[in-house]
């Protein structure tokens, strides 16, 4: 399922602005409650999207920005569907996203803001690392999937070349690991011969042949 990128951010995405949505200090009356009243959403755009001058927009920016082979994983087997078909493995994959809290120059930046909602999504994925069953979204929703998120410790240089190729100042983020998205192959399964007859015995004759 090559859609599993999207439904990976989506999942991501739908969770964070349901808790924040859900959280009477983000949302009600008080000192941190900008999101509702000012429209913030959570979007899978670069900071730099959200921050156009004619169209400025408030939130969180989970913008997936590098994705890598799972070296662990290239080498699982084939899975067995059926008695005479098999299923090529899938691509395993790691995502890493950058979480940016985003606000716009008409409130002066708003590092307050920024701050709650930085501390927010930490919090968030602090107390809840694992996705499945009903907390996968998109074409994820009614799959055996499971995302694993963990918090990334970046160097400033790692971070410097980030915010370099998005060609604008630094700004408040962090980065996170999401393991493991498939991509499954876009090959039909493999028609095998069924197994007919278990035979044990040659089994044990070569264990006692190697140990010998």
């Amino acid at each position: 399922m090559y859609q599993a990128l999207h439904a990976t951010s989506r999942t991501l995405a739908d969770f964070i602005e349901n808790e924040i949505n859900a959280d009477p200090y983000l949302t009600g009356p008080g000192p941190g409650h900008p999101f509702r009243e000012r429209g913030m959403h959570v979007l899978l755009n670069t900071p730099a999207e959200m921050a156009v001058a004619n169209n400025p927009k408030e939130g969180i920016s989970l913008w997936l920005y590098r994705v890598v082979r799972d070296e662990e994983r290239l080498n699982d087997p084939a899975t067995r569907i059926s008695a005479m078909q098999l299923r090529p493995p899938p691509l395993p994959l790691r995502l890493h996203y950058l979480v940016t809290p985003v606000t716009s120059r008409a409130n002066d930046g708003d590092p307050d803001t920024e701050q709650y909602l930085l501390g927010k999504v930490l919090q968030l994925f602090h107390s809840k690392s694992q996705f499945r069953g009903a907390d996968l979204h998109g074409e994820l929703a009614g799959t055996s999937g499971e995302l694993f998120v963990r918090l990334e410790t970046m160097s400033v240089d790692e971070i410097t070349r980030i915010w370099d190729a998005l060609e604008g100042s630094y700004q408040l983020s962090v980065s996170y690991e999401v393991s493991l998205v498939n991509i499954d192959a876009a090959l039909e399964p493999e028609s095998i011969m069924p197994v007919l007859v278990a035979q044990p015995e040659f089994g044990l004759a070569n264990l006692v042949s190697a140990g010998s």
